[in-house]
């Protein structure tokens, strides 16, 4: 299983943070760099991947509000996508962890 670590702080703004999740995640060339590409391409992805994210306040504290509609946008891709384990490691209370169906 492919282990894919994200960091918060390496997403400063939302171009950074697409062009970011498009490397790490290897997204196709086609990758729209926004919320519904992201969502199309993780739900559909069947590769058995637990993807971990580092710095979430750092995430919300650069992006506010769009930073807090990512972290969202996994938690349903994992809850959706069997393939697709979460793991969330939040400073201040510890670790969250979603699976798939």
């Amino acid at each position: 299983m492919r282990e894919i670590r994200l960091n918060g702080d390496k997403m400063i703004n939302k171009t950074s943070a697409h062009d970011y999740l498009k490397e790490k995640l290897s997204l196709p060339d086609y990758y729209g760099n926004n919320l519904d590409a992201l969502w199309d391409c993780l739900s559909t992805d069947f590769s058995p991947k637990i993807i971990i994210i580092q710095n979430p306040e750092i995430l919300i504290e650069n992006l506010s509000s769009y930073g807090k509609l990512i972290i969202k946008l996994f938690k349903e891709v994992a809850q959706e996508n069997k393939y697709i384990e979460l793991n969330i490691q939040w400073q201040s209370n510890g670790s969250e962890k979603l699976a798939g169906k």
